[in-house]
């Protein structure tokens, strides 16, 4: 009990949640699928060796290989491993019993985006199949508010978001896989041509133009609260390119470095911002093989991770003390954090908050 506690009192000073927050605005990004284990230990020796899963073993290597496993992760991740162990949290590794799970009993997509945005592991959603979302989610709930209005937006690789943010109903700006960009920013009418006109390695628009997007939206227009997700992980993990898959975690890492830039070169968002990273399920890690999967079947695949910065954060880096987060908090955490108490007419998941205060 006494590490449980610590666990929390850790997180609710790290975020801040306690009085006089300085967040006015909120970005979150995902990488779909992304395992913890890479996170937190870096490329992992047996899949870079294996000739199933690495074509290009020798690059990987040379890369991003280090005997030594804080060096390693810091290969792969370094936005993560410099900046945000510098000046953030990063939760889930489990190797101290410091874990962050699925709530939801599936394990896969829809149902994790649907818990991470609605607060609310709900059983019902059981499929990848693209029906509109029942669940309101803190997106829109934040959009309704005063100051908030037409400053929330979605940018993804997955087609599948207008569906599960129910945009036809909440009224948010989803931009999915390649919907025209129908604005007027010059820079989204040229991302907007080059997504029509570029090849499709996985069956998602390129990471690298929703990620375009996203930023030129949020230099143009100046959202409050915005979300990008990146799909490249877990598609190069389903196909078994281990290769490829940690090659697009690492050009997803370089992604978030140049948003952080962007954000604290801009007046409204310096000082003023945190950014969220997680991702919406785990894959399996204990039977090497199903490193590629995820789902009920797959053991290990409802480890997830969680890390943020921002001024509200205390700035402790990697968390090491035991304890329990599920994914469902994460919804109140990110209205908490603009002021908001996110209360709607299903269950949601208590914010990341003090147990105790000094």
């Amino acid at each position: 009990m006494k590490y449980t506690l610590c666990f929390f009192f850790s997180i609710a000073v790290s975020l801040g949640l306690a009085a006089q927050q300085k967040t006015e605005n909120v970005v979150i990004v995902t990488l779909d699928g992304m395992r913890w284990q890479e996170v937190f230990e870096g490329v992992d020796m047996e899949l870079m060796n294996d000739k199933n899963f690495t074509h290009d073993k020798d690059g990987i290597n040379k890369k991003f290989w280090d005997t030594d496993e804080e060096e390693r992760r810091k290969k792969l991740f370094p936005f993560f491993w410099t900046t945000i162990a510098a000046q953030g949290q990063l939760y889930g590794n489990r190797k101290y019993f410091n874990k962050i799970d699925n709530a939801n009993p599936y394990w896969f997509s829809y149902p994790g985006y649907n818990e991470i945005f609605t607060g609310y592991p709900d059983t019902a959603i059981n499929s990848n199949d693209k029906i509109p979302n029942p669940n309101e989610n803190v997106l829109e709930y934040i959009n309704k508010q005063k100051g908030f209005t037409g400053k929330v937006a979605a940018f993804t690789s997955w087609d599948a978001f207008p569906y599960i943010l129910n945009s036809k109903r909440s009224g948010l700006y989803v931009n999915a896989d390649i919907d025209t960009i129908k604005l007027n920013a010059a820079g989204l009418q040229l991302i907007n041509d080059m997504q029509l006109l570029s090849t499709r390695p996985v069956d998602i628009r390129p990471d690298l133009l929703t990620y375009f997007a996203g930023k030129e939206y949020l230099k143009a227009y100046k959202p409050r609260l915005l979300y990008i997700s990146l799909g490249e992980t877990d598609d190069y993990a389903h196909a078994g390119m281990y290769d490829q898959y940690i090659y697009s975690a690492h050009a997803s890492d370089a992604m978030i470095a140049d948003l952080w830039k962007t954000l604290q070169s801009m007046a409204q968002y310096k000082d003023k911002t945190t950014l969220i990273l997680t991702c919406d399920h785990g894959r399996g890690d204990k039977i090497k093989s199903t490193w590629k999967d995820h789902g009920a079947k797959i053991a290990d695949a409802h480890e997830i991770w969680l890390a943020v910065i921002g001024p509200d954060t205390k700035p402790v880096g990697e968390v090491k003390t035991e304890g329990q987060l599920y994914q469902k908090q994460i919804a109140a955490t990110i209205a908490k954090l603009l002021g908001f108490s996110f209360i709607t007419n299903h269950p949601v998941g208590n914010p990341i908050e003090p147990v105790y205060k000094k």
